[in-house]
């Protein structure tokens, strides 16, 4: 793609309106959060603390807004806290000649380094930033400085406070993260009626997955419906997959596949019905006529479905009329059999905080692009500032506080936020700034207004980056208004700055880019490393029933498969939007040979699905040979992913003997419809690695002449 029509797709991005709002009752409740704490600071200690306070309690309220499913309470706590410190350190630096911008430095690089964390954790720490370079141009001693943050810190504690007093769908976002994985199952079903090898979305199991680690508070509260489903949903995507695959489910034509269509589709139906219930809280309505709960049946024409297929049906059955008892036990307000173990348990975030920087150490080395995005953070966001101040202009802050908000680790993101910044920016303080200039508002007016902004602020969160910056900047104009100066020059100077900040930005991002078409290479490697241990917690699983393998090696797997997956689709999304003609680091992986190996690799991972869905019972006889087979399997792919990054060629020929020799050994065993699945299943994931080898393969391969016979 041309830099000229990457900057014209990010701009159209950075613009587009979405017309969706935020919760109104949540947006309400933050900025009457903001509202308690504002209007008394004013009345007992003027303007000018109000402002601190007033920033404190709106990154606050941001914060309760992003997308995690920690309690909001500790949220708002956590950026209140960050708030604080930021505020009183900057108070203190900007006093010491020469300290404030390396201050400034540290702390925007700490910023970048947050986003290895989480995203919440990348846009809290740039806020914190922001505040930082708005709060410490108020002339203030040390001593004040310390109450200006303890007032930041308040901001963040009352947001707290009235999250818990005022609680609005406490459990909505985990109920919707679980409705949305029995509705993804039932598209999934409709999907494969017609293309038996379609893909399911993993996005909605990677979400609800965040969703299912509680804390021990949350997980006494949780609502009985939302225990065990997960796991319900987790194997009912396997099983749909296995039925309707002609290798190992029903035949491609015939009776025999019309009879798996009319089972996906009831079974479509089924999830649908227990996706609405999970995500209303009503009683689950299942359609009259649902042979997908009926199959286990006589005379339901199961005798249609054979081997494999009849497995598959049998096990679908059983688990949609689980999934939909458990839901009418909750609803009759039985006891769940689940309890609290029936999902992942999240620390408080206090204890996961060595986890944390643990996490973002790892990411401290040249090549990781959350370093990158750390360094060009501090040099951009410090640069602004001091250009700011040699060119004289009072209210220079605005610059690095543009940059700090516009930074983001990848292309796309980067430059359409600074266009929206931009825009927004100016459309904003024009207003804001006209509304002062015409009706001069008095100091509680102007405090009013700065709430009313932050409410509008928080309910355009999904509208569109160019409103929210709009409103945002409005707030800060009113609020600001607060202090002495004049309107039409302050307007003059905070358009002009955030031109300035937003071009820093982007110019910097130009000059030292970080490319995700360079990394795409070693998100295939990662996939197919993770593809890999999965298919071998499988196979150890067939080897071993009785172990428990299930549970403690494949799920785990799955779920990091799953994830790997997940983010190289998303590098590939944003590598779209960039730039560059190049492809890789590693020039002997073209393109075409790229897209290639994913799509060997997908083959792997739904082969591995296909075998996962037949998985032997606790009390089956043990599959001689296939924990060897997994062990072998895991080292080939990750032999093969380290060659992938290295550019060199990928080669499974000791794969292929091991497999030769496992397929014999079943071979001889006593004929079994579950050893027939088994070894047809196996031979789809060596197809799948052969062709990962041949997409790879970056040297022409020689000949082999025909065996010599022997003189003798």
């Amino acid at each position: 793609m041309s830099w000229f029509k990457a900057l014209r797709e990010t701009a159209k991005a950075g613009l587009t309106v979405d017309f969706s709002l935020t919760n109104p009752r949540r947006s309400l409740r933050a900025a009457v959060a903001a509202a308690l704490v504002i209007f008394p600071t004013m009345a007992i200690y003027g303007p000018s603390h109000a402002a601190s306070a007033a920033m404190g309690a709106f990154i606050a309220g941001v914060a309760t807004f992003q997308r995690s499913f920690r309690p909001r309470a500790s949220l708002a706590l956590v950026a209140g806290a960050g708030l604080g410190a930021s505020t009183f350190l900057g108070y203190v630096a900007v006093g010491i000649p020469g300290a404030f911008p390396v201050l400034l430095a540290v702390w925007a690089f700490g910023a970048g380094m947050a986003w290895a964390v989480s995203p919440t954790a990348g846009v809290v720490a740039a806020n914190t930033l922001s505040v930082m370079l708005v709060v410490v141009q108020l002339p203030v001693s040390v001593s004040a400085a310390l109450g200006h943050a303890v007032l930041c810190s308040v901001g963040g504690g009352v947001q707290a406070l009235v999250v818990t007093l005022w609680p609005i769908d406490s459990w909505r976002a985990q109920r919707d993260a679980l409705a949305d994985i029995y509705a993804g199952l039932g598209d999934y079903a409709r999907g494969l009626r017609h293309d038996p090898m379609a893909h399911v979305d993993p996005e909605p199991f990677i979400v609800a997955r965040q969703a299912a680690r509680l804390t021990a508070r949350q997980a006494r509260r949780r609502p009985p419906e939302l225990r065990g489903l997960r796991t319900i949903a987790e194997r009912v995507r396997p099983t749909l997959a296995a039925l309707a695959d002609p290798r190992v489910g029903a035949a491609e034509e015939g009776p025999e596949r019309d009879r798996a269509r009319e089972v996906l589709a009831a079974a479509a139906e089924v999830l649908d019905a227990l996706a609405r219930a999970i995500r209303t809280g009503d009683p689950v309505q299942l359609p009259r006529d649902t042979p997908g709960l009926a199959l286990a049946r006589p005379g339901t024409g199961e005798d249609l479905l054979r081997g494999g297929a009849r497995r598959s049906a049998r096990q679908l059955s059983g688990l949609l009329g689980r999934a939909a008892d458990r839901l009418d036990r909750q609803d009759r307000g039985a006891v769940p059999t689940g309890g609290r173990g029936a999902g992942l348990h999240r620390p408080p975030l206090i204890k996961v905080a060595p986890a944390a920087v643990a996490t973002v150490g790892r990411q401290l080395h040249q090549h990781s692009a959350i370093f990158h995005h750390a360094v060009r953070m501090s040099g951009v966001v410090t640069a602004a500032y001091l250009a700011a101040r040699l060119l004289g202009i009072e209210h220079g802050y605005w610059a690095p506080m543009a940059s700090a908000m516009v930074m983001r680790p990848d292309f796309a993101q980067t430059f359409s936020r600074g266009v929206a910044r931009v825009a927004g920016t100016v459309a904003g303080v024009l207003v804001s700034t006209a509304i002062v200039q015409v009706f001069k508002p008095g100091d509680w007016v102007l405090a009013a207004l700065a709430v009313l902004s932050m409410g509008l602020s928080y309910m355009m969160l999904s509208t569109g980056y160019a409103l929210l910056t709009a409103a945002i900047s409005s707030y800060v104009v009113f609020l600001l208004g607060l202090q002495p100066g004049e309107p039409v020059q302050l307007a003059f100077d905070r358009v002009a700055m955030t031109l300035l900040g937003g071009a820093v930005a982007l110019g910097a991002y130009a000059l030292f880019p970080t490319w995700q078409t360079a990394r795409l290479p070693e998100r295939l490697a990662e996939w197919l490393a993770a593809a890999g241990r999965y298919a071998a917690a499988v196979f150890t699983a067939y080897g071993d029933p009785a172990g428990g393998h299930t549970e403690k090696d494949v799920r785990p797997a799955l779920l990091d498969v799953r994830e790997t997956r997940s983010e190289m689709l998303a590098a590939l999304d944003r590598a779209e939007l960039e730039p560059v003609h190049h492809f890789a680091r590693t020039p002997e992986l073209s393109r075409k040979q790229f897209d290639r190996a994913r799509s060997a690799v997908g083959m792997l991972d739904r082969s591995t699905v296909l075998l996962e869905a037949h998985l032997p019972a606790a009390d089956a006889a043990p599959l001689p040979g296939a924990g060897a087979f997994g062990e072998e399997l895991r080292d080939a792919t990750a032999i093969a992913a380290a060659a992938i990054l290295l550019g060199q060629d990928v080669d499974f020929s000791a794969l292929r003997e091991a497999h030769r020799s496992w397929d014999y050994l079943l071979a001889s065993l006593p004929r079994d419809e579950g050893i027939d699945v088994t070894r047809a299943g196996t031979r789809l994931v060596m197809q799948a690695l052969t062709e990962l080898e041949k997409s790879v393969r970056t040297r022409p391969q020689p000949a082999r002449g025909e065996p010599v016979p022997s003189s003798a």
